[in-house]
């Protein structure tokens, strides 16, 4: 009679849903925040330089994630072509994290190191020149652009905020550390350096 009385009341019913909902996603959620397993950083892990830093941003700034995940799936078929599935520990000091579900890309978690400096370079600057099928746009303005320095040492600061393990003498080199740096500079920098905290220790 009660079960009745639920699926004829379309208003409780989908409260009762809600409520379910909620209950089973929190018992698998929180409980991650209290595991080390994804609150510390793998083991010899740096935090991003000042380049790095502005780099990650130029990829944000420029919706690299909309076609690029940087998360490799414990799948068989995955680790062979990218190499060691992520784990929690690489994106603990990643703010915003950016792992991503959309591939129209190949997914970049281990990109740092597979190229060298050059070959991003071009790749970045036309695409087609390196790989002609690649649908992605091209970037040449990267090249002529330099680093807005301006708000480095900030940025550092609000992450050391958040936990990064920022020293008062990093901040106080990061505008010199990209001054006069391009924008190419910097989004490779930051390329280069994915998936590198793994791969070295392997």
């Amino acid at each position: 009679m009660k079960h009745e009385v639920i699926e004829k009341n379309v208003g409780l019913l989908a409260l009762l849903m809600v409520l379910a909902v909620s209950v089973g996603g929190l018992t698998q959620i929180v409980p991650l925040f209290f595991q080390d397993v994804t609150n510390t950083p793998v083991e010899g892990m740096k935090p991003y330089t000042a380049l790095q830093l502005e780099g990650r941003d130029i990829y944000i700034r420029e919706g690299c994630v909309g076609c690029h995940s940087q998360m490799i799936r414990p799948f068989r078929a995955e680790t062979e072509r990218y190499g060691h599935y992520s784990v929690a520990g690489e994106s603990v000091w990643d703010h915003p994290f950016l792992w991503g579900s959309k591939r129209t890309g190949p997914d970049l978690a281990r990109v740092g190191g597979r190229y060298s400096d050059d070959w991003h370079r071009a790749h970045l600057y036309n695409p087609r020149n390196v790989v002609p099928e690649s649908k992605m746009p091209a970037y040449p303005w990267l090249v002529a652009d330099t680093v807005d320095n301006s708000h480095t040492d900030t940025k550092m600061r609000a992450l050391r905020g958040l936990g990064v393990p920022y020293t008062d003498e990093d901040i106080a080199g990061a505008r010199d550390a990209v001054k006069g740096k391009t924008e190419m500079d910097a989004l490779v920098a930051y390329l280069q350096v994915l998936g590198t905290a793994i791969k070295n220790k392997r």
